[in-house]
């Protein structure tokens, strides 16, 4: 076997043990976690987690996907890789900090916010976890077993110590510090292993390169935000309009649906950077390989789809025990979510990102972001969950027309 499909193989692997163990993981807590909360709690969790997103979105920068072609395209020069990891480094925790004070400005400033301010700055704790977590240098390298290792660790302590912690409603408050306490101890091991294996250590950057970085990443950084938009804001909004207890109806529903979609994760993060090298060295060979993974995809994701769609009933009762009924129907109108999401993803970071088009994502991200407002504020205050369903599932599908159309104009047809 060729010594890039090996990696690819490996790489592949690697995250497909990650997402089996946050396949069983869950299934072991989220049914626990919602008979013992309860709908109310549950809710109230979902909507700060919905909250904290945005923070999350700004300490990426869309380095996920700008320094992991870097790293990707510079793996050979370790002094390249040092620049890169350490701007980076700095960056995000500029963003981060700069994100705190937002989050304080904000729930200190509104009472929805301020009657729960402990659970906001717990869970933004987790954005701390994400910050020193450098995923984007792993997978840039194609050594995505370190990553798997932290993240299989992590999830472990937290699923453990859930069941320890949480014994009834008033114990809520352990499941952020519980998620961040996971978060850290990875964030903290990986920086070692990047020292220890890679040999990289910490520099000082100059402004100017710092820019050179903040410039690479801002296409994907707004991309980020729009994207946030219109598949976190659903929620959120929700939340506004609608009681904890009505968010968390529309969440058991969610998370379902994006645990199915992340099903294709594992793919996601092992082709990308194989995919960067390809476009680079012959963009027709790297054509045909990503037609090939979209019928592959495509298939297994519909087929995943179909049975969320049929099963929607016995999946709710299986994991709340009786309770989540109005869930059912929210479950039915997401259900195709991880076939679109997963064809969204494979337009996205394999044609136009990989083929340097990222201000047509942002306009992409733009106008899908404006569709989803119009949709959220007109559908939500009269529908509620439902209009939230209904809201997410047509911007999906017009975001990823919407892309579907600039590949054929841009790249297929150029």
């Amino acid at each position: 076997m060729h010594s890039n499909q090996k990696t690819l193989t490996s790489n592949f692997l690697s995250l497909s043990s990650l997402q089996i163990v946050n396949y069983i993981l869950p299934f072991i807590t989220l049914p626990y976690l919602i008979r013992v909360l309860g709908v109310e709690y549950f809710g109230l969790l979902a909507f700060a987690t919905a909250t904290v997103t945005y923070f999350g979105i700004i300490t990426d920068y869309g380095f996920n996907l700008s320094a992991t072609r870097e790293i990707s395209i510079h793996r050979e020069d370790k002094e390249k890789i040092i620049e890169i990891f350490s701007s980076v480094m700095m960056i995000k925790v500029m963003l981060m900090l700069l994100s705190f004070l937002l989050l304080l400005l904000l729930v200190f400033s509104f009472e929805k916010f301020s009657q729960d301010w402990e659970i906001y700055l717990l869970t933004f704790s987790v954005v701390v976890g994400q910050v020193l977590f450098p995923v984007w240098f792993f997978q840039g390298m194609e050594s995505m077993k370190y990553t798997t290792y932290l993240n299989i660790m992590s999830r472990i302590i937290f699923t453990v110590a859930i069941f320890i912690f949480v014994q009834e409603k008033n114990d809520y408050y352990f499941v952020p510090v519980l998620t961040s306490l996971g978060a850290f101890i990875a964030g903290f091991w990986s920086l070692i292993l990047v020292k220890k294996n890679f040999g990289i250590v910490f520099k000082i950057q100059s402004a100017e390169t710092l820019m050179y970085y903040l410039r690479e990443g801002w296409y994907i950084f707004i991309s980020g935000i729009f994207t946030t938009v219109y598949t976190v804001s659903t929620l959120f909004i929700l939340g506004i309009f609608g009681t904890n207890q009505i968010v968390g109806y529309y969440a058991l529903a969610d998370k379902i649906v994006k645990a199915v979609a992340g099903l294709y994760r594992p793919v996601d993060g092992a082709i990308f950077p194989y995919v960067s090298k390809l476009v680079k060295n012959s963009k027709e060979h790297a054509l045909k390989f990503i037609r090939k993974i979209f019928i592959y995809s495509s298939i297994i994701m519909g087929f995943f789809s179909l049975l969320v769609f049929v099963y929607a009933e016995e999946i709710i009762l299986l994991l709340s025990n009786g309770g989540y009924e109005e869930s059912v129907l929210i479950l039915k109108l997401l259900a195709i979510f991880p076939l679109v999401i997963t064809v969204a993803k494979i337009f996205s970071m394999n044609y136009i990102i990989n083929f340097h088009l990222q201000n047509e994502l942002s306009k992409i991200y733009f106008y899908s972001a404006l569709v989803s407002l119009i949709l959220s504020f007109s559908l939500v205050p009269m529908f509620l969950a439902v209009g939230s369903a209904i809201a997410v599932m047509l911007t999906e599908i017009f975001a990823t027309a919407y892309m579907y159309f600039i590949i054929r104009r841009k790249i297929l047809h150029a």
